[in-house]
């Protein structure tokens, strides 16, 4: 009798580990890669390899998708700083307002237009108090994490807010530890022998990434620093056995670029010309890093209760006449940064979660980056949260529990009334677009056309079926104007009238 209590007694007590072991609030990794494309990898996106996909060398993210699952569809906005607050905020862009990339307060980066004016947008970013002006008021992820118990730590690019506003520095919006974030959208430098763009003659050139003076004058590329940096401040919560929010937002793999004297080599005995070695070498040290950060956990013995989550900001910066001549291309995917045909917008995305999502499993399933705050905040158990802003954003939890599904048919909006830059080509400045389904319209504000694609058949976009599916053309137009209407959107206006362009189910 007494061995028989003894084990009941032991099949209780495993029982309720592993009840405990479960129900342990999971640390949360978002791994946010900057202006990286959708064909930047060694991992197809696509339902084939491609010959850019044999370019590059990411087998950390060959890793990652082997043993998690793989989004095909995935979205952000064309630009960086609206990706990164609908990430932070919930909200689509068209509702936060930081339709461009923001720097210096009240100033808007927009490059000037002869027919059009952008509308006032929020130039100022985001902000956690209220009361600033051109800002939007919002409660940010972050903070609700930490809330939820997470010891919360940003690491990498901010590009939040504006110079001198509040969200401008991390540790406002709720972050406990802030490593190399600030205002600025880009590195000064990748380079330590060169501090990393911290210039002592120009003190004002907001670019130099601060904080990693311990690397000033070393041959340390910045990803690296980043990285080091990042895994030393994972040792207090894991000390203090508290979950942890890990934002690894990366500079790369944005410009200026530079040689990542690890990779370069390989890339040049390709053939590839410098530019193009100087950016392979950067995606290849990027991955290094997720290859390192993966590593730690593991050796931690904190990879089984570790959700990892991989996404770029927006698409390549490519076939733009900023870029100079193409260093990277986005193919079969139309036109790059600062877009919204596909090459701007859609990104390569990855999630592992231990014991939820099926290893090497890949869905078609498309979501855009306002779902990230959501679906992060049902990943911590966070339930019951309130917040200032109307949050855009569905949770794809189901999804990757891959739970049944029905079929797609949510709207996907993206509105850009801004001019990026000053050449009106490549599908760039002054656009909105909505998907629903296969179907995608592009709606140019400063002509008044409209293009229709189905993605299905053409997801290079070169087959306008506006004309041919007029009705189709109509149903989404009224569709997307009446989405842009919900949301509050700003429109750009008429210079010589000063009223605002129409919306797309009206006349031009």
């Amino acid at each position: 009798m007494k061995s028989i209590r003894t084990l009941v007694l032991l099949v209780l007590f495993s029982g309720t580990g592993a009840v405990a072991q479960r129900s342990k609030k999971p640390n949360i990794i978002v791994f946010l890669v900057d202006d990286m494309g959708w064909q930047d990898s060694s991992v197809p996106f696509w339902t084939k390899v491609t010959e850019f996909n044999k370019r590059y060398h990411t087998p950390n993210m060959e890793r990652l998708a082997r043993e998690g699952m793989k989004f095909t569809n995935a979205y952000a906005a064309p630009v960086c700083s609206p990706s990164r607050i609908s990430l932070m905020t919930g909200m689509s862009a068209a509702r936060h307002k930081v339709t461009n990339w923001t720097l210096y307060k009240d100033a808007s980066v927009d490059v000037a237009d002869s027919l059009l004016r952008p509308p006032m947008w929020n130039v100022n970013g985001i902000s956690p108090v209220p009361g600033i002006n051109n800002t939007a008021y919002v409660t940010p992820l972050p903070a609700l994490l930490k809330d939820a118990g997470y010891y919360t730590i940003h690491c990498g690019k901010a590009h939040y807010a504006a110079m001198s506003t509040p969200a401008a520095d991390p540790l406002t919006i709720g972050f406990d530890l802030n490593i190399a974030g600030h205002a600025a959208g880009g590195p000064g430098s990748y380079l330590g022998e060169e501090n990393y763009g911290n210039e002592k003659d120009k003190p004002k050139v907001p670019w130099g990434v601060p904080g990693l003076q311990e690397y000033h004058g070393t041959s340390v590329f910045l990803t690296e620093a980043l990285t080091v940096e990042g895994l030393k401040a994972l040792e207090k919560p894991i000390s203090d056995k508290k979950p942890f929010f890990l934002y690894m937002s990366h500079y790369a793999v944005h410009v200026p670029y530079a040689a990542d004297k690890r990779f370069i080599q390989k890339y040049k005995d390709a053939g590839l010309p410098e530019k193009e070695a100087q950016y392979a070498s950067i995606v290849e040290g990027m991955d290094k890093s997720l290859g390192d950060i993966m590593n730690y956990l593991k050796e931690k013995n904190i990879d089984k209760n570790t959700i990892i989550i991989f996404m770029s900001d927006n698409g390549g910066f490519s076939q733009s006449p900023r870029a100079g001549k193409p260093h990277t291309q986005n193919l079969p995917l139309k036109a790059g940064k600062g877009s919204v045909y596909e090459g701007g917008i859609r990104e390569p995305m990855l999630v592992k979660w231990p014991g939820v999502t099926k290893p090497g499993s890949s869905t078609d399933r498309y979501l855009i980056i306002e779902d990230f705050f959501p679906a992060i905040l049902e990943m911590a158990g966070a339930k019951n949260y309130k917040t200032v802003q109307k949050v855009d954003g569905i949770s794809f939890v189901d999804l990757i529990k891959n739970k049944k599904q029905s079929p797609d048919t949510r709207p996907l909006v993206w509105h850009f009334p801004n001019k990026w830059i000053a050449q009106d080509v490549a599908g760039i400045n002054y656009r909105s677009a909505i998907r629903q389904g296969d179907w995608k319209l592009i709606y140019n504000l400063k002509t008044g056309s409209k293009e229709l694609y189905n993605l299905k058949n053409d997801i290079g976009e070169q087959n306008d079926l506006s004309v041919k599916y007029a009705e189709k053309t109509s149903e989404m137009a009224v569709l997307l104007a009446e989405k842009l209407k919900s949301y509050d959107a700003q429109m750009p206006v008429y210079k010589k009238t000063g009223k605002p362009v129409p919306m797309p189910d009206q006349s031009f």
